[in-house]
């Protein structure tokens, strides 16, 4: 490894992790309150888990798509670039929204454009996150991006507490917006050809010339549906503090930022520990799901910050490990399609699980219980498979 493209390496995920930090403080920062804003234009706990999980779907699902192009197309960049703008411009437009059909639609098109952007993103960071040690690299990028999911959501509950409304909320996020598209046209200029970031030898491409994805890539994906399912999303936790009344409404984005927090300390401890253990590390990932609905759906605040604060440390596991194993797993020339594919099942799962969870609280919140406790042991079913299967690459790596 060559000291200087280290160097590069690190300069790249830094300047990335700055996009994202400001990405995150627009689009985390409105997803904090879309919730009880969705709620407040008349949308039931039905409609709010649907559009939360249809707008992961089509976040998630359709990286099947823009992964295939962009290995296909090779046009890293212009996906990248493209799925920002759709992404953190249909923000501020919530600041718009008359009724809560126009508020759902700019949900999913913020998560539209998340689905453009992302496979081709995190082919451009794996090159340098080989570098660095793919745990550390993805971790440092998740910290900095979860840095901005901190700020939005204060930024926001600022804004509620002082005007009294979301919608102000909202429109103070174009400025973030703004100047994350202007940091990812200087990364571009700088580093035209993120690919030249990672020396990869000739006989690893050749070894992988079949171009065939590797069974521990389908055994994975389906792992992490299975977690993915019963994983409660916040606009359903936060669309339970608002009916319930268990804090005020300006403080709601604090909790998210709370939780987003948490997620970047979670994830740089994450990213240390993958890099020796491997997806061994992920064995926490269902046991902590199963115990998040039996706090967040409370009406004692401590028990729902106790749970916040899980929730947080999933995502932070989620956002670092499950990209570097990809990175890990499959050739460069394939990367975006795997990344691709396993967003797909991601957000597939995510939407059943958001809408089967949204469902079950208008009926009763112990149904939701037994529904992700269920998912969550056949997650830990199939990892015990994964890991007599293939305990090879489950020991311990010295990349760097």
């Amino acid at each position: 490894m060559q000291k200087g493209n280290r160097k590069n390496a690190m300069k790249f995920i830094v300047m990335l992790g700055i996009v994202s930090l400001f990405s995150d403080i627009t689009y985390e920062g409105a997803r904090s309150v879309t919730g009880p804003f969705l709620e407040l234009l008349g949308a039931s706990a039905s409609v709010v888990g649907f559009v939360a999980g249809f707008g992961e779907f089509v976040g998630y699902g359709l990286r099947l798509l823009t992964g295939y192009f962009a290995d296909r197309t090779a046009r890293y960049w212009l996906f990248t670039g493209i799925g920002y703008a759709i992404n953190l411009l249909a923000v501020p437009l919530l600041a718009l929204a008359g009724n809560w059909q126009i508020a759902a639609m700019l949900v999913v098109m913020e998560r539209l454009g998340k689905a453009v952007r992302t496979p081709a993103k995190d082919v451009m960071l794996s090159h340098a996150t080989s570098e660095v040690g793919r745990g550390w690299g993805f971790a440092i990028h998740e910290a900095m991006d979860q840095i901005g999911a901190v700020a939005g959501p204060l930024i926001v509950s600022a804004a509620v507490f002082v005007k009294g409304n979301f919608r102000s909320g909202f429109a103070i996020l174009l400025l973030p917006a703004v100047l994350a598209l202007v940091t990812l046209l200087v990364a571009r200029i700088n580093f035209p050809q993120p690919h030249e970031l990672e020396e990869t030898s000739e006989s690893n491409e050749q070894s992988s010339g079949n171009m065939k994805l590797p069974r521990l890539f389908w055994l994975y994906s389906l792992f992490i549906a299975l977690t993915v399912a019963g994983f409660i999303h916040f606009q359903l936790i936060s669309f339970h503090l608002e009916k319930q009344g268990v804090i005020s409404e300006a403080y709601i984005p604090v909790l998210f930022s709370i939780a987003m927090g948490v997620d970047a300390l979670a994830a740089l401890l994450a990213g240390k520990i993958y890099d020796r253990v491997g997806i061994a590390s992920l064995l926490a990932v269902p046991v902590l799901t199963a115990v998040i609905p039996f706090l967040v759906f409370k009406t004692s605040y401590p028990l729902v910050l106790l749970g916040i604060v899980l929730w947080g440390i999933i995502m932070g596991i989620q956002e670092t490990i499950m990209k570097a194993s990809i990175a890990d797993m499959v050739s460069t020339k394939r990367r975006g399609t795997a990344f691709g594919i396993f967003n797909t099942a991601f957000g597939l799962s995510w939407f059943i699980g958001s809408a089967a969870s949204g469902r079950l609280y208008d009926i009763s919140v112990t149904y939701i219980k037994i529904f992700v406790t269920l998912t969550q042991a056949a997650a830990l079913f199939f990892f015990i498979i994964l890991y007599l299967r293939e305990k090879s690459f489950i020991s311990p790596r010295t990349r760097l």
